[in-house]
This record gives structure tokens, C-alpha cells and sequence, in this order.
């Protein structure tokens, strides 16, 4: 029987390249997304190639909204494997400028929608009888407080928490927690850090991007693909006996 997977924050950058990958490797997906716009094309693409695809319009800092994604995909795709919890944002944070507005927002989404991932998930691996695999979006900011970045930072550093305390609590049930933790990467997402990075130090576009990428130690910037294959090992096989783990693909990035 075919596996099935829901990414959320797949309607492109990271979360595409992890859809495209997942369906690469026999999955059929759910393509979650805020945008539904942009959820649909991403599924569209999956189904004019061969694959099976299913978009799904979920805002995840709203439970029920994620739980109502998950059990779509589970019924019209035809059985539950894999969450991988990708959606995020990530404002520059210079601490005397944080507000409650950005810290709501941030912790909304790259915590709350986690944790409504983790619970959305339990809920339909119970449903189809088996265990499963949960997979968080972590990040290089995760395991070290990068500058003009503490809420988005301190976020990661939740999450890390959460996929080791979850991998603990659902070992009995037969579900591993794990994450991904990339670097810089090209993406839509790090196009706006940059921006708001270059400005707030009254430089120009690309300023935040040469800043960072100076800390790489294999000199260059990440593709998303690089990352959908670290979430491909995460939810196949070969990685059956791994939990509770926050794997860094940052190029080196950690050890600057």
C-alpha cells in the first residue's frame, strides 16, 4: 500500500522540495499550505507527473484547522505515515524591537504548530492502527542564537525541545520524533531575513546573505533539495531506528 505524507508550508521553498522529494520516493502527499493558491499548483505539478496529490488550505496556528488538514489527507489519500511540520516564519528580531505582535505570531506558528502537528498526527496513526513518523522543522538557529534573529531563534530552540520530549512520550506507540535543521537556504522565506536584515544595518539587498553566508564552512548558500534529503532519509526506512534527533544540514554553518 502506498505511504502517505502531509507537509505543511508546501506550497514552495523547503516544503515544496520536501513534497517533491517525498513523492520521488513513493509517497503520496498532502500539500498544506496558507496559500491555497499555491497549494494547488504544487499539486497540480505532483498529479500532471505521475503522483498522487491532495492540497489542503490549513493555517497551523489553528488546531483545528491542522487536525482537519491531517484527517484529509488520511481519507482521501488513503491511510496516514508521515507529518513533516515545516511551516515557519521568521521576522529579524533585534531584541529592544520585539513586540507582543511578533511574539505571538512566531510562536503561533513555528511552536503552537508543531505541537498541533505532534497531536493531529498521534490522533491518525491511532486511527489506522499503526505507528508512524513525525518530523519537525528545527533549524542551525536552533542550536545556536543567531543575531537579529531571538524570537525566530528561540522558536527553533522550543522545537528542539518538543521533538525530543515527544520521541519520549510516543516511543510505546510506535511513532519516532525527529527534525531538520538547515542553514541558509535559498528560499522565499530567506530572500525577506535578508531583506530586513540589509536594511536594518543600512545596507543593500544582499548584504544579510553575505554576512551569514561568511559562517558556511562549505561556502555556499543551501538548496531546499539538500534538505528534502535529509526529510527522505527521516521518513523511510533507514532511519527506523532514530529518534528524538535534530539533525543539522547547515553545510558546516554551526561550527563558525
Amino acid at each position: 500500500m502506498q505511504k502517505v505524507a502531509l507537509v505543511t508550508g508546501s506550497g514552495q521553498g523547503i516544503g515544496k522540495a520536501i513534497a517533491l522529494r517525498l513523492v520521488k520516493d513513493g509517497f503520496a502527499v498532502a500539500i498544506a499550505d496558507y496559500n491555497e493558491e499555491t497549494a494547488k499548483a504544487v499539486a497540480d505539478e505532483i498529479t500532471r507527473s505521475g503522483g498522487k496529490a491532495v492540497a489542503v488550505k490549513v493555517d497551523v496556528s489553528d488546531r483545528e484547522q491542522v487536525f482537519a488538514a491531517v484527517e484529509k489527507a488520511r481519507t482521501e489519500l488513503g491511510g496516514f505515515n508521515v507529518i513533516v511540520n515545516n511551516a515557519g516564519v521568521a521576522p529579524s528580531t533585534p531584541i529592544e524591537s520585539i513586540t507582543p505582535e511578533i511574539v505571538d505570531k512566531v510562536y503561533n506558528i513555528n511552536v503552537k504548530g508543531v505541537i498541533w502537528g505532534i497531536q493531529s498526527a498521534i490522533d491518525a496513526f491511532r486511527k489506522e492502527g499503526h505507528g508512524g513518523k513525525i518530523i519537525n522543522a528545527c533549524s542551525q538557529a536552533g542550536h545556536t542564537g543567531n543575531p537579529e534573529l531571538a524570537v525566530y531563534s528561540s522558536s527553533k530552540f522550543a522545537v528542539r525541545g518538543l521533538t525530543q520530549t515527544a520521541a519520549r512520550d510516543l516511543a510505546p506507540l510506535g511513532i519516532t520524533v525527529n527534525a531538520y535543521c538547515p542553514g541558509i537556504v535559498k528560499t522565499p522565506m530567506w530572500a525577506e531575513i535578508d531583506r530586513q536584515v540589509s536594511e536594518a544595518a543600512g545596507k543593500p539587498l544582499g548584504y544579510g546573505t553575505e554576512t551569514f553566508a561568511k559562517r558556511i564552512t562549505l561556502g555556499r548558500l543551501s538548496e531546499p533539495e539538500d534538505v528534502a534529503a535529509c526529510v527522505s532519509y527521516l521518513a523511510g526506512p533507514d532511519s527506523d531506528y532514530m529518534t528524538g534527533q535534530s539533525l543539522l544540514i547547515d553545510g558546516g554553518m554551526v561550527f563558525n
